[in-house]
């Protein structure tokens, strides 16, 4: 018997790669890196070399329910859990966990988002495998941390309690939400921070005390409706619960709080392609270091820049420099790639202005 389960999260809208990923189609179900699969599928490819699909859960809300069976059909639907909203990450987690317990109660559980880049895929299923060989005989909570190579402000950091090279699992001491630059240049320069993936491995059992001790009351909804689940009355609860249930991620509501977190330390090539930025450092680049995706553009005199546009459309770029242009059916985005962090603020004023039908 395989006691080894991962739960792909899904459900997210984006809306920082907009307007290529709408709330319609979000960026976890396009094919962002251009290689033929799309970021879902990518994360769910990697995860079927190392467990069978009975025992891989993608959690997403319920409006990308046939969405995801669509692009990952080896996964058996009712392992395929609709969220009926967005309530971030602890709920999530706890919905799926309460899920697999059912099934195992000696499951060993790997977390992750399902758009995330990873480079390296050998050298981060075998973490993912000592990861899961660790928790199961360990009562802790476990976290991937990424060496980190330049003072990121988009990233969360792990400080660990000691930084010791040949330890390769640490206990967490601290745990920094996306700090300014000062910050992250001091935690670079300390040694003692990594970046906090967002990848969790851990057992059923220790995440369902963690859950019950730090968010009782979010346990108790799902706990009090449990003869529910696997019933035809499942959804209708879920409902009930999701609707009750506060927004929280599991950082800020158990991972801050808890005493047995650790920190595996990992350096597989790993970005959560979080930014236009981000995918422009992936691509490849002209004379120019221009990335340009499109059929018909032409760009001159022009440096630095991230141009993505429709395949349908004719375009002229002159005397542009450090510079995100999208351009789609629908819309045209036009940024500097430094202030690119304020697309999402824009983009709430453009819906205020225009309606939801943006988005």
């Amino acid at each position: 018997m395989n006691f080894n389960y991962c739960v792909i999260m899904a459900g997210g809208i984006g809306s920082r790669f907009w307007p290529i990923s709408r709330s319609t189609m979000p960026k976890q179900f396009l094919d962002i890196t251009g290689n033929g699969r799309t970021l879902l599928q990518q994360t769910y490819d990697r995860f079927s070399k190392i467990m069978p699909n009975e025992n891989i859960y993608i959690v997403t809300n319920e409006e990308y329910t046939e969405i995801v069976q669509e692009q990952v059909p080896l996964i058996p639907k009712e392992n395929i859990l609709g969220e009926p909203m967005r309530r971030n990450t602890a709920p999530c987690i706890m919905y799926a966990n309460f899920k697999i317990g059912l099934k195992d109660q000696l499951a060993n559980i790997v977390v992750s988002p399902a758009d995330h880049l990873i480079v390296n895929e050998e050298e981060f299923l075998q973490n993912i495998k000592d990861g899961l060989k660790y928790v199961a005989f360990q009562n802790v909570m476990l976290t991937l941390g990424i060496t980190p190579d330049r003072p990121a402000t988009g990233y969360g950091y792990i400080q660990l309690s000691e930084n010791k090279k040949e330890d390769l699992i640490v206990k967490a001491k601290t745990f920094t939400e996306k700090p300014h630059l000062e910050l992250a240049k001091f935690f670079i320069q300390s040694g003692d921070f990594l970046w906090n993936s967002g990848i969790f491995i851990w057992k059923t059992s220790v995440i369902d005390n963690a859950l019950k001790e730090f968010l009782p009351e979010h346990y108790n909804l799902f706990n009090e409706n449990i003869a529910s689940f696997n019933t035809p009355d499942e959804k209708k609860v879920i409902n009930r619960i999701y609707s009750d249930a506060k927004s929280i991620s599991i950082d800020f509501g158990v991972m801050e709080k808890a005493t047995n977190v650790f920190v595996m330390k990992t350096n597989f090539g790993w970005s959560d392609l979080g930014t236009w930025d981000s995918l422009y450092k992936l691509h490849d680049k002209d004379e120019n270091e221009n990335t340009v995706i499109g059929d018909k553009v032409l760009v001159n005199q022009s440096f630095s820049n991230y141009i993505n546009i429709d395949k349908n459309k004719i375009a002229i770029l002159n005397d542009l420099e450090d510079y995100i242009v999208i351009n789609t059916e629908q819309a045209l985005l036009i940024c500097k790639r430094e202030n690119e962090q304020q697309i999402g603020e824009l983009l709430n004023e453009a819906k205020l202005r225009f309606g939801e039908d943006i988005k």
